[in-house]
């Protein structure tokens, strides 16, 4: 059972001047994390960072950007391996250079956000920690 850790330390310290005493008091706080958290974390990350990839080339092609220019052009070759399986979905050919709802970057967005959070919560099924 994967659980959250945490360890507390306390040091005292007492230092004479003359009549007067100061006490003092440090106190220092580690805390640890499952793997499956961890994990967790990881899946997040790499989904949204493969998410913001996604929104970037559909407001690309809203706007109808010059695919002739190599940011544009790298976005799309880029984001196009994430979003070719849902090409087929509503019989759609992505037009480059005009403005195009595409409608297949959307549903990819979502079945990544949808995975993410599933794989998450299957890693981190059996934690108590209030991460999970």
């Amino acid at each position: 059972m994967d659980e959250e850790k945490q360890t507390t330390e306390v040091k005292n310290s007492t230092a004479g001047t003359g009549a007067n005493n100061v006490a003092r008091q440090t106190v220092s706080t580690h805390s640890t994390v499952s793997g499956g958290v961890m994990f967790k974390r990881v899946v997040y990350y790499l989904a949204g960072v493969i998410i913001v990839l996604i929104l970037v080339r559909f407001m690309l092609l809203l706007f109808g950007a010059n695919p002739s220019n190599s940011f544009v052009d790298f976005i799309y070759n880029l984001s196009g391996v994430f979003v070719w399986p849902f090409y087929g979905i509503f019989n759609y050919q992505p037009s480059y250079g005009s403005s195009t709802l595409e409608v297949s970057s959307i549903v990819a967005i979502v079945i990544y956000a949808l995975l993410a959070w599933g794989i998450g919560k299957l890693v981190t099924l059996n934690s108590n920690s209030p991460e999970a």
